[in-house]
């Protein structure tokens, strides 16, 4: 229970350095002075002092809803794989729970923009249902497909077993998976080529226009939910795709799952820096994508068998 708890700390620790060291990265690779790597706790710690002041349009929704976009989020914090031998980990929660709750925060996140009574809010938040809508079925396809080839339905028992038992035979499903679930996590997480999350241009945002009209409190517990979904769709990652380390001593195999989460940081960060910001209406196109390698993972093991 201790390292249950300690990894979960350690994830909610991070969460802020990773989106902070994906801008760093970013910056460095197109030869510009690269920020902090802390800067994500400054800005949150900026953010916390700043004055709170919401619209006179907006009703009590905007002053609820930024608790509610981040609740859903932290309780799927207790549902991750474990990262080390031994520790706690909660077995039963499957794909659709999953992707229940972090749907849950996305339909709040949403309900916030439209709250604004802005046209930006309703347009970013429609933006947002509109991608959603396509990368919820995705998401239970590829969890699923990874969970029936672990021979356990349950998201933290598949991690174990992943680590344990790697299934080589099929190779061809877990890898379809695999390339499913990060289209996924660029997706939901408002990355480039679905979003920008560093512009505010009207014609192009979609994360950003939701949240235009927030500003101290409101805004910090925002983006520390938005750090927390990218560490969440990593970890899952990193625990189901990348199952190695666990067998190892816990400081080894902690350290080694930081070392992957950066990796797939890193990862992010290269393809923002070499690929343009798609259309919206070619948004669906990406995802479909998603979608057919989740449908070839599912039809791969149970037809081939490979």
């Amino acid at each position: 229970m201790i390292f249950y708890l300690f990894t979960i700390l350690i994830l909610l620790l991070l969460a802020p350095l990773l989106l902070s060291f994906i801008k760093a990265l970013k910056m460095y690779l197109l030869f510009k002075k690269p920020v902090s790597v802390f800067q994500g706790y400054r800005n949150f710690s900026k953010l916390m002092q700043k004055e709170t002041v919401i619209s006179e349009e907006s009703s009590r929704i905007t002053r609820v809803a930024p608790f509610l976009v981040l609740s859903p989020l932290l309780v799927t914090m207790f549902f991750l794989p474990p990262v080390v031998h031994g520790a706690f980990y909660v077995s039963f929660v499957d794909a659709f729970t999953l992707t229940g709750l972090i749907s849950l925060s996305t339909f709040f996140l949403m309900l916030l923009g439209l709250d604004s009574a802005s046209a930006f809010g309703g347009m970013g938040s429609s933006r947002e249902a509109f991608i959603a809508a396509l990368v919820e079925p995705a998401m239970v396809l590829t969890v699923f497909s990874v969970s029936m080839m672990a021979g356990d339905l349950g998201v933290g028992q598949a991690g174990v077993n992943l680590a344990m038992h790697f299934p080589k035979a099929h190779m061809a499903s877990f890898l379809f998976a695999g390339i499913s679930f990060f289209i996924l996590l660029i997706a939901e997480n408002g990355r480039i080529p679905v979003d920008n999350p560093e512009t505010h241009l009207e014609l192009t945002m979609v994360h950003e226009a939701m949240i235009l009209d927030l500003t101290g409190v409101y805004l910090a517990i925002i983006e520390t939910a938005a750090s927390v979904k990218f560490v969440i769709f990593a970890s899952l990652f990193a625990s189901l795709f990348m199952p190695f380390g666990l067998q190892y001593a816990a400081p080894a195999a902690m350290l080694l799952f930081v070392l992957k989460l950066f990796i797939i940081a890193a990862a992010v960060a290269l393809i923002e820096v070499n690929t343009a910001k798609l259309r919206l209406f070619k948004v669906p196109n990406l995802l479909g994508i998603a979608i057919v390698f989740a449908f070839l993972s599912l039809i791969t093991f149970y037809v081939l068998g490979a």
